[in-house]
Protein backbone atom coordinates (compact mmCIF):
# COMPACT_ATOMS: atom_id res chain seq x y z
CA UNK A 1 0.00 0.00 0.00
CA UNK A 2 1.36 3.40 -0.96
CA UNK A 3 2.22 5.75 1.88
CA UNK A 4 -0.30 8.59 2.27
CA UNK A 5 0.77 11.95 0.92
CA UNK A 6 2.05 14.21 3.67
CA UNK A 7 0.65 17.65 4.43
CA UNK A 8 3.12 19.86 6.23
CA UNK A 9 1.08 23.05 5.94
CA UNK A 10 -2.40 23.73 4.61
CA UNK A 11 -3.00 26.54 2.11
CA UNK A 12 -6.67 27.49 1.92
CA UNK A 13 -7.57 30.67 0.07
CA UNK A 14 -11.32 30.64 0.67
CA UNK A 15 -11.01 31.11 4.45
CA UNK A 16 -8.93 33.47 6.56
CA UNK A 17 -6.05 31.82 8.41
CA UNK A 18 -6.41 32.53 12.11
CA UNK A 19 -3.34 30.73 13.49
CA UNK A 20 -0.84 27.97 12.91
CA UNK A 21 -0.03 25.88 15.96
CA UNK A 22 2.52 23.13 16.35
CA UNK A 23 0.27 20.69 14.50
CA UNK A 24 -3.02 22.43 13.64
CA UNK A 25 -3.92 25.22 11.24
CA UNK A 26 -7.02 27.18 12.27
CA UNK A 27 -9.23 29.15 9.90
CA UNK A 28 -12.09 31.55 10.64
CA UNK A 29 -15.51 30.64 9.24
CA UNK A 30 -17.83 33.06 11.06
CA UNK A 31 -18.46 34.42 14.56
CA UNK A 32 -19.58 31.02 15.81
CA UNK A 33 -17.37 28.53 13.96
CA UNK A 34 -13.79 27.73 12.97
CA UNK A 35 -12.12 25.16 10.74
CA UNK A 36 -9.33 23.10 12.31
CA UNK A 37 -6.94 21.33 9.95
CA UNK A 38 -4.66 18.72 11.53
CA UNK A 39 -1.45 18.61 9.50
CA UNK A 40 1.32 16.00 9.52
CA UNK A 41 3.69 18.28 11.43
CA UNK A 42 5.28 16.75 14.51
CA UNK A 43 6.60 18.62 17.52
CA UNK A 44 9.07 17.18 20.00
CA UNK A 45 10.36 18.97 23.08
CA UNK A 46 8.07 21.87 22.02
CA UNK A 47 9.93 22.30 18.72
CA UNK A 48 8.32 21.65 15.33
CA UNK A 49 10.35 19.17 13.32
CA UNK A 50 11.13 19.97 9.67
CA UNK A 51 9.81 16.65 8.36
CA UNK A 52 6.14 15.57 8.41
CA UNK A 53 4.87 12.15 9.49
CA UNK A 54 2.81 10.99 6.47
CA UNK A 55 -0.87 10.50 7.28
CA UNK A 56 -0.50 11.51 10.92
CA UNK A 57 -3.06 14.32 10.70
CA UNK A 58 -5.76 11.99 9.40
CA UNK A 59 -5.03 9.50 12.18
CA UNK A 60 -5.23 12.21 14.85
CA UNK A 61 -8.47 13.55 13.42
CA UNK A 62 -10.10 10.13 13.27
CA UNK A 63 -8.94 9.11 16.75
CA UNK A 64 -10.01 12.43 18.29
CA UNK A 65 -13.43 12.30 16.65
CA UNK A 66 -13.85 8.73 17.89
CA UNK A 67 -13.18 9.80 21.50
CA UNK A 68 -15.22 13.01 21.22
CA UNK A 69 -18.23 10.93 20.24
CA UNK A 70 -17.56 8.17 22.75
CA UNK A 71 -17.13 10.57 25.68
CA UNK A 72 -19.92 13.05 25.03
CA UNK A 73 -21.93 11.55 27.91
CA UNK A 74 -19.29 13.06 30.22
CA UNK A 75 -19.26 16.55 28.72
CA UNK A 76 -19.88 18.22 25.34
CA UNK A 77 -17.10 18.86 22.83
CA UNK A 78 -16.33 21.37 20.11
CA UNK A 79 -17.53 19.26 17.14
CA UNK A 80 -20.40 20.44 14.96
CA UNK A 81 -22.43 18.55 12.35
CA UNK A 82 -21.57 21.09 9.64
CA UNK A 83 -20.06 19.21 6.66
CA UNK A 84 -16.72 20.28 5.23
CA UNK A 85 -18.33 20.75 1.80
CA UNK A 86 -20.42 23.58 3.20
CA UNK A 87 -17.46 25.69 4.34
CA UNK A 88 -14.93 24.70 1.63
CA UNK A 89 -17.12 24.21 -1.45
CA UNK A 90 -14.27 24.10 -3.98
CA UNK A 91 -13.44 20.41 -4.51
CA UNK A 92 -9.80 21.00 -5.47
CA UNK A 93 -9.13 23.09 -2.38
CA UNK A 94 -11.04 20.68 -0.18
CA UNK A 95 -9.03 17.69 -1.40
CA UNK A 96 -5.86 18.75 0.44
CA UNK A 97 -7.64 18.74 3.83
CA UNK A 98 -10.23 15.98 3.45
CA UNK A 99 -10.13 13.55 6.37
CA UNK A 100 -8.09 15.96 8.47
CA UNK A 101 -10.39 18.99 8.82
CA UNK A 102 -13.31 19.57 11.19
CA UNK A 103 -15.77 22.41 11.65
CA UNK A 104 -15.89 23.32 15.34
CA UNK A 105 -17.68 25.71 17.66
CA UNK A 106 -15.77 28.87 18.47
CA UNK A 107 -15.18 28.62 22.24
CA UNK A 108 -13.09 30.45 24.81
CA UNK A 109 -10.13 28.18 25.64
CA UNK A 110 -9.09 27.85 29.28
CA UNK A 111 -5.44 28.76 30.08
CA UNK A 112 -4.67 25.34 31.56
CA UNK A 113 -3.56 22.03 30.08
CA UNK A 114 -5.21 19.23 32.00
CA UNK A 115 -2.73 16.38 32.34
CA UNK A 116 -3.66 13.04 33.90
CA UNK A 117 -1.01 10.48 34.76
CA UNK A 118 -1.80 6.84 35.41
CA UNK A 119 1.79 5.58 35.29
CA UNK A 120 5.15 6.89 36.46
CA UNK A 121 7.03 7.91 33.32
CA UNK A 122 8.53 10.88 31.49
CA UNK A 123 8.95 14.14 33.40
CA UNK A 124 6.85 12.66 36.21
CA UNK A 125 9.40 9.90 36.73
CA UNK A 126 12.22 12.46 36.77
CA UNK A 127 10.38 14.58 39.36
CA UNK A 128 9.62 11.54 41.49
CA UNK A 129 13.28 10.52 41.53
CA UNK A 130 14.23 13.98 42.80
CA UNK A 131 11.47 14.65 45.30
CA UNK A 132 9.18 11.64 45.68
CA UNK A 133 6.37 13.80 44.29
CA UNK A 134 4.87 15.03 41.02
CA UNK A 135 3.50 18.58 40.93
CA UNK A 136 3.35 18.73 44.74
CA UNK A 137 1.48 15.39 44.90
CA UNK A 138 3.42 13.10 47.25
CA UNK A 139 3.64 9.49 46.04
CA UNK A 140 4.51 6.25 47.87
CA UNK A 141 8.19 5.42 48.24
CA UNK A 142 9.88 2.75 46.15
CA UNK A 143 7.93 3.07 42.92
CA UNK A 144 9.67 1.93 39.73
CA UNK A 145 9.83 3.57 36.32
CA UNK A 146 6.62 2.95 34.34
CA UNK A 147 4.83 1.56 37.41
CA UNK A 148 1.09 2.08 37.58
CA UNK A 149 0.16 4.66 40.19
CA UNK A 150 -2.22 3.68 43.01
CA UNK A 151 -4.73 6.10 41.48
CA UNK A 152 -4.47 8.38 38.42
CA UNK A 153 -3.32 11.88 39.37
CA UNK A 154 -4.16 15.27 37.89
CA UNK A 155 -1.05 17.37 37.21
CA UNK A 156 -2.01 20.51 35.27
CA UNK A 157 0.28 22.87 33.42
CA UNK A 158 -0.02 26.37 32.06
CA UNK A 159 -0.37 26.80 28.30
CA UNK A 160 2.85 28.38 27.08
CA UNK A 161 3.15 30.95 24.35
CA UNK A 162 4.21 29.50 21.00
CA UNK A 163 7.85 28.41 21.20
CA UNK A 164 7.96 28.36 24.99
CA UNK A 165 7.68 25.35 27.29
CA UNK A 166 4.56 24.54 29.28
CA UNK A 167 5.05 24.89 33.02
CA UNK A 168 3.69 22.41 35.56
CA UNK A 169 1.57 24.07 38.23
CA UNK A 170 -0.23 22.98 41.38
CA UNK A 171 -3.98 22.55 41.56
CA UNK A 172 -4.07 25.63 43.82
CA UNK A 173 -2.56 27.69 41.01
CA UNK A 174 -5.31 26.55 38.65
CA UNK A 175 -7.84 27.76 41.22
CA UNK A 176 -6.22 31.20 40.96
CA UNK A 177 -6.47 31.04 37.16
CA UNK A 178 -9.95 29.56 36.82
CA UNK A 179 -11.75 29.94 40.14
CA UNK A 180 -12.50 27.14 42.59
CA UNK A 181 -15.60 25.68 40.93
CA UNK A 182 -14.18 25.70 37.39
CA UNK A 183 -10.82 24.28 38.51
CA UNK A 184 -12.58 21.41 40.29
CA UNK A 185 -14.81 20.81 37.27
CA UNK A 186 -11.79 20.59 34.93
CA UNK A 187 -9.93 18.27 37.31
CA UNK A 188 -12.89 15.95 37.86
CA UNK A 189 -13.79 15.80 34.16
CA UNK A 190 -10.17 15.06 33.24
CA UNK A 191 -9.89 12.19 35.70
CA UNK A 192 -13.19 10.69 34.59
CA UNK A 193 -12.29 10.97 30.90
CA UNK A 194 -8.93 9.31 31.52
CA UNK A 195 -10.31 6.47 33.62
CA UNK A 196 -13.03 5.57 31.13
CA UNK A 197 -10.69 5.82 28.14
CA UNK A 198 -7.94 3.82 29.86
CA UNK A 199 -10.36 0.99 30.68
CA UNK A 200 -11.60 0.88 27.07
CA UNK A 201 -8.09 1.02 25.57
CA UNK A 202 -6.83 -1.73 27.89
CA UNK A 203 -9.43 -4.05 26.35
CA UNK A 204 -7.88 -3.21 22.95
CA UNK A 205 -4.33 -4.00 24.11
CA UNK A 206 -3.25 -0.39 24.72
CA UNK A 207 -2.19 1.12 28.03
CA UNK A 208 -2.78 4.88 28.19
CA UNK A 209 0.05 5.88 30.50
CA UNK A 210 -0.86 9.56 30.57
CA UNK A 211 -2.73 12.10 28.51
CA UNK A 212 -3.46 15.80 28.11
CA UNK A 213 -6.85 17.46 27.67
CA UNK A 214 -7.80 21.00 26.75
CA UNK A 215 -11.09 22.67 27.55
CA UNK A 216 -13.07 25.70 26.44
CA UNK A 217 -16.32 27.38 27.48
CA UNK A 218 -19.21 28.76 25.46
CA UNK A 219 -21.07 32.01 26.09
CA UNK A 220 -23.26 30.25 28.66
CA UNK A 221 -20.19 29.06 30.57
CA UNK A 222 -20.65 25.40 29.62
CA UNK A 223 -17.41 23.41 29.71
CA UNK A 224 -16.42 21.68 26.45
CA UNK A 225 -13.63 19.29 25.49
CA UNK A 226 -11.65 20.90 22.66
CA UNK A 227 -8.47 20.57 20.55
CA UNK A 228 -7.73 16.82 20.42
CA UNK A 229 -8.57 13.91 22.67
CA UNK A 230 -6.60 10.82 23.66
CA UNK A 231 -4.43 10.65 20.54
CA UNK A 232 -0.87 9.38 20.08
CA UNK A 233 0.18 13.05 20.08
CA UNK A 234 -1.51 14.00 23.35
CA UNK A 235 -0.94 10.70 25.18
CA UNK A 236 1.54 7.94 25.87
CA UNK A 237 0.20 4.70 24.41
CA UNK A 238 1.96 1.45 25.33
CA UNK A 239 1.31 -2.05 23.94
CA UNK A 240 -0.09 -3.96 26.92
CA UNK A 241 1.62 -7.21 25.90
CA UNK A 242 5.08 -5.57 26.04
CA UNK A 243 4.59 -3.59 29.25
CA UNK A 244 6.82 -4.10 32.26
CA UNK A 245 8.18 -1.87 35.00
CA UNK A 246 11.76 -0.64 35.29
CA UNK A 247 12.03 0.50 31.65
CA UNK A 248 10.44 3.04 29.35
CA UNK A 249 8.11 0.71 27.43
CA UNK A 250 7.83 0.72 23.63
CA UNK A 251 5.01 2.94 22.45
CA UNK A 252 2.47 3.78 19.76
CA UNK A 253 3.16 7.49 20.04
CA UNK A 254 5.94 9.95 19.22
CA UNK A 255 8.18 8.63 21.99
CA UNK A 256 10.03 6.69 19.28
CA UNK A 257 10.94 10.00 17.61
CA UNK A 258 11.87 11.57 20.98
CA UNK A 259 14.16 8.61 21.70
CA UNK A 260 15.85 9.04 18.32
CA UNK A 261 16.35 12.77 18.90
CA UNK A 262 17.87 12.06 22.33
CA UNK A 263 20.70 10.20 20.56
CA UNK A 264 21.68 13.36 18.64
CA UNK A 265 23.81 16.30 19.64
CA UNK A 266 20.84 18.68 19.66
CA UNK A 267 20.03 21.23 22.35
CA UNK A 268 16.24 20.92 21.88
CA UNK A 269 15.87 24.42 20.51
CA UNK A 270 14.81 25.47 17.01
CA UNK A 271 15.78 24.55 14.36
CA UNK A 272 15.23 20.85 14.89
CA UNK A 273 17.27 18.27 12.99
CA UNK A 274 15.86 16.42 9.99
CA UNK A 275 14.31 13.00 10.53
CA UNK A 276 15.57 10.02 8.53
CA UNK A 277 12.82 8.62 6.30
CA UNK A 278 12.81 5.32 8.16
CA UNK A 279 12.18 7.06 11.50
CA UNK A 280 9.24 9.02 10.06
CA UNK A 281 7.81 5.90 8.42
CA UNK A 282 8.09 3.80 11.58
CA UNK A 283 6.37 6.54 13.59
CA UNK A 284 3.58 6.77 11.00
CA UNK A 285 3.05 3.00 11.16
CA UNK A 286 2.76 3.11 14.95
CA UNK A 287 0.16 5.89 14.78
CA UNK A 288 -1.89 3.86 12.27
CA UNK A 289 -1.69 0.74 14.45
CA UNK A 290 -2.98 2.65 17.47
CA UNK A 291 -5.85 4.04 15.37
CA UNK A 292 -6.86 0.60 14.16
CA UNK A 293 -6.75 -0.96 17.62
CA UNK A 294 -8.86 1.78 19.16
CA UNK A 295 -11.43 2.48 16.46
CA UNK A 296 -12.02 -0.80 14.61
CA UNK A 297 -14.76 -3.15 15.81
Amino acid sequence: MAAPEALYESALTSLKLRARGKVRDIYDIDDQHMLIVTTDRLSAFDVILPDPIPGKGRVLTNVSNFWFNKMQHILPNHLTDIPLEQVVPDAAERAQIEGRAIVVKRLQPLPVEAIVRGYLIGSGWKDYQKSGAICCIQLPEGLQQAQQLPEPIYTPSTKAEFGDHDENVSFAQTVTLLGQARAEQVRDASLRLYKEAAAYAKERGIIIADTKFEFGVDDAGTLHLIDEALTPDSSRFWPADQYRTGISPPSFDKQYVRDYLETLDWDKTSPAPALPAEVAEYCAAKYREAELRLTQD
